[in-house]
């Protein structure tokens, strides 16, 4: 039985080493009527303020996308005239006037184009509508001459007229004019917005500079200054390689055009100029479906010589054409600037595609300044291929295997002569004998 203390409650057990241990005092918080810690209630507070703030900043960037990639689209456009801007600075012209007449000129050579460019469209249609019945009747006497049929365009026209498909697309075309008119006035406020940027980011731009290097040590004002300059050469590279590029490829359309007789040869020359190049994947593709249009209205055959010269083209392009001029202006691999313009595009859509390769090529340079490289070691298989001069050449090689086959028939030759030799010292032995043993023997006998 435990001995108990004069409170009736047991006494705790001596230890074998005859001393008695203290009792432990109870967990906090391990009673009825515990507390909760303190730093709990905070911790939840937090927790619910770092939730609201991230929800918040999620609705707040899906709101105000579309403005961050118009700053975008503007930053890169006042690095790719920022050159012209420095250089007309550089000569005494106040930085504002230089940016506005870079702006302005750039503004009347679009403003002309995109009026000829209208009013070859407008005309190429009216023609189209004119010419259309010309053109139905040489259908419908082909389908009539092939296919032994009795089809005529007044009965092809009342069925279009009555047909359903025609009321219900003039219906959605009538309900759908408000739609495109939005979109038409969506686009003109983007572009005011990013002219209204780019001209604030070329004409202040050292003052930009300043502003972000006066927040940060002397050592991060160089690396972002650099970084800047870097930024600054890769754009107006890729937009003096992709001018070059537009240029060869009017003037070789033009040629093409201007021989075929197809009317307004220039405006389509430029066009298909400028689309292919500053559209990037989808863009040589709209580039040769107008002039392919316009020189249909001419004659078919003339189309399909246009579309054959445009995938010829687009293949000379692609790799004699690019890789040269690039290689001096936007150092990248043509892999990897086809994987930017897809995950540009996969990112902002047309915007990624169009600043995907400065903005991979701006990045590769920056990096390639603190990355450390090494020299490759001279093996054959980091070439590819033995290099010229490495071994022997062919013609050594196939004059050692001749001079070791030249001594093994020399020696089979050599064979072959001492075992006649031979044979020819035997068989004179063999037939010498009889006299030798005959004329011994006569000896003998004698």
């Amino acid at each position: 039985m435990a001995p108990t203390d004069e409170s009736g409650q047991a006494a705790p057990q001596a230890s074998s080493f005859g001393t008695t241990p203290p009792s432990r005092p109870p967990a906090a918080g391990a009673g009825p009527n515990a507390r909760m810690p303190r730093w709990l209630p905070r911790a939840m507070v937090l927790a619910l303020a770092l939730i609201a703030v991230f929800q918040f900043g999620s609705w707040a960037f899906h709101q105000l996308i579309g403005l961050l990639t118009n700053i975008l689209i503007a930053f890169f456009l006042a690095l790719a005239i920022e050159p012209a801007v420095s250089k007309m600075a550089a000569r005494g012209m106040r930085r504002g006037l230089a940016t506005f007449l870079v702006f302005f000129g750039v503004l009347i050579v679009t403003a002309g184009f995109v009026t000829l460019l209208g009013s070859m469209l407008a005309g190429q249609i009216v023609k189209i509508v004119e010419d259309f019945p010309d053109y139905l009747d040489s259908v419908i006497s082909w389908i009539n001459g092939h296919f032994h049929t009795d089809l005529k365009r007044v009965d092809v026209q009342e069925g279009l007229l009555r047909s359903d498909w025609l009321r219900n697309y003039v219906q959605n075309s009538a309900t759908g004019v408000l739609d495109v008119s939005a979109q038409v006035l969506g686009g003109l406020f983007q572009l005011l917005t990013i002219a209204l940027f780019s001209f604030y980011f070329a004409a202040d731009g050292p003052r930009l500079r300043r502003a972000i290097c006066s927040v940060l040590p002397p050592a991060r004002q160089a690396e972002v200054l650099r970084a800047w300059e870097i930024a600054v050469d890769k754009t107006g590279g890729y937009i003096y390689s992709r001018g070059l590029m537009a240029l060869v490829s009017g003037v070789a359309h033009f040629v093409l055009l201007q021989a075929l007789d197809v009317p307004y040869a220039p405006v389509l020359a430029v066009w298909v100029g400028l689309v292919s190049q500053f559209i990037p994947t989808i863009g040589t593709y709209l580039a040769g479906a107008l002039p392919m249009l316009i020189a249909f209205t001419v004659d078919p055959w003339y189309a399909l010589w246009v579309l054959v010269f445009v995938v010829i083209y687009q293949q000379f392009e692609n790799y004699v054409l690019q890789p040269k001029l690039t290689s001096k202006t936007v150092d990248i691999h043509p892999a990897v600037a086809f994987g930017s313009v897809i995950a540009g595009t996969a990112l902002l859509g047309a915007v990624g595609a169009l600043i995907a390769i400065p903005a991979v090529a701006t990045l590769q340079a920056f990096l390639g300044a603190y990355v450390k490289r090494y020299a490759v070691t001279d093996d054959p298989r980091v070439h590819g291929h033995r290099r010229r001069g490495d071994g022997p050449s062919p013609v050594t090689r196939a004059r050692a295997l001749w001079e070791r086959r030249r001594p093994a028939a020399q020696d089979t030759t050599d064979a072959k002569d001492t075992t006649g030799t031979q044979g020819a010292k035997d068989t004179t032995g063999t037939q010498n004998a009889p006299d030798d043993q005959d004329s011994n023997g006569g000896d003998g006998s004698s």
